[in-house]
């Protein structure tokens, strides 16, 4: 019942890899569903929890670099029923990736998975990089991009990226230790990456 986070610098090509990687293990591929699981925890709509994202580190308040500072069940029970922040939707997250670990047999993209998940068994954080010319070309080519369109995006989606995950975790996103490997995608094709996970996955 293994568990695969997929960390990644915007444009790296983590949604293609992790549903390449579930595909070949027979895995789950777990990636806007966590989203609508927030959502439904918290008793919002998907939009609202996208906006959360969008703004973390942004104009909404900062609060405790710790992840809880009281339950996710007693906010619940109080007036912020149907109401999200930053520290609802960090509680609320972090539930839901427990609850897929539990499940297993999963690859999780995004949100902080090596976080959440840093300390459970069986469970393999995959951080992939790239130069930013390249994913800026993947882009371009993925998603039907001009090439200023591409590189404004990538900026742009790396920043937010940082400020959401200094906040889960107090810790840069890049840093080797959280992470079983690193993978260097303007090195390695999707297939070949692939294969390295899935042998990690298999030989552990």
């Amino acid at each position: 019942m293994a568990v695969i986070t997929i960390s990644r610098q915007f444009g790296a090509g983590g949604k293609t890899l992790g549903s390449l990687i579930a595909q070949k293990l027979g895995y789950t591929f777990i990636d806007d569903a966590i989203i609508n699981k927030v959502a439904e925890k918290v008793k919002v709509s998907d939009d609202w929890v996208h906006s959360i994202e969008t703004e973390a580190g942004g104009k909404l308040m900062n609060f405790i670099s710790k992840l809880v500072s009281k339950s996710f069940m007693e906010r619940l029970l109080d007036d912020s029923k149907g109401y999200i922040d930053e520290e609802i939707y960090i509680d609320a997250l972090k539930e839901v990736f427990e609850k897929f670990a539990e499940e297993g047999n999963c690859v999780i993209l995004g949100r902080g998975g090596q976080y959440f998940l840093q300390n459970r068994e069986n469970t393999f954080h995959v951080l992939m990089l790239a130069e930013l010319e390249d994913r800026i070309k993947f882009m371009e080519d993925h998603y039907k991009l001009l090439p200023t369109e591409a590189r404004n995006t990538v900026m742009a989606r790396d920043k937010k990226r940082h400020n959401l995950y200094m906040k889960i975790g107090n810790e840069n996103f890049e840093s080797p230790g959280l992470y079983n490997i690193t993978l260097n995608m303007s090195r390695l094709t999707m297939n070949k990456a692939a294969e390295i996970v899935c042998a990690l996955v298999k030989n552990k």
